[in-house]
């Protein structure tokens, strides 16, 4: 009897424990707001036949080590930067700067851009494209982005950049959309386990 009460308690443990992993998925504004997206069809980048199967996406649990604060080192003489996209169009964007960064003790940086002529509320947006070695196995092959803010820059310098709201470009789920295409040079030699994975149509 003894054995069976404690066998009991080990399986109602480890199943607490479990739901306690899940439970980190989708809590976050970030992850509820898109959810929300996804699954209003008026805003959605799904086709019909994926917003009728939607149920969540699928993030990689929040880490906070990979939350950064980044040294920003500001390009205003850079030349506009024509990304080529998945269609004919090509998008133009200002070179806004780079910012340099360091996870599990290994430095990086990257090339962020300001979109030319943004609506104005995106007039503070900041466009972080970014390649890592998730790509294609547990996150999108064609790479993802981050948007980040003229408000997150910090008065040392830095500006915060969070990897757990990285997401998909729209054309991971639908080939309607006219995406820019990630710079090869905006790579990171690190797993980047954190954001939206992978798309599974």
């Amino acid at each position: 009897m003894r054995y069976i009460l404690l066998l009991t308690l080990i399986i109602t443990l480890q199943s607490c424990e479990g739901q306690k992993k899940k439970a980190r998925v989708g809590d976050s504004d970030f992850q509820i707001k898109m959810n929300a997206k996804f699954k209003d069809a008026s805003k959605s980048p799904l086709t019909k036949k994926g917003l009728r199967r939607f149920k969540e996406l699928d993030f990689f649990l929040i880490d906070n080590t990979f939350k950064v604060n980044a040294k920003l080192v500001k390009t205003p003489d850079a030349p506009t930067f024509n990304f080529p996209t998945t269609t004919d169009r090509v998008a133009v964007y200002e070179k806004y700067g780079i910012v340099s960064f360091t996870i599990e003790g290994k430095e990086f940086e990257l090339a962020i851009y300001k979109d030319e002529n943004p609506k104005p509320e995106y007039a503070d947006h900041l466009f972080l494209p970014f390649f890592d070695n998730t790509n294609g196995k547990t996150s999108y092959s064609g790479g993802r982005f981050i948007d980040v803010l003229t408000s997150d820059e910090n008065e040392d310098g830095t500006i915060t950049i969070d990897f757990n709201k990285a997401y998909n470009p729209y054309c991971a789920y639908s080939d309607r959309y006219s995406c820019p295409i990630t710079p090869r040079d905006n790579y990171l030699d690190i797993e980047i386990k954190a954001g939206v994975m992978a798309y599974k149509k």
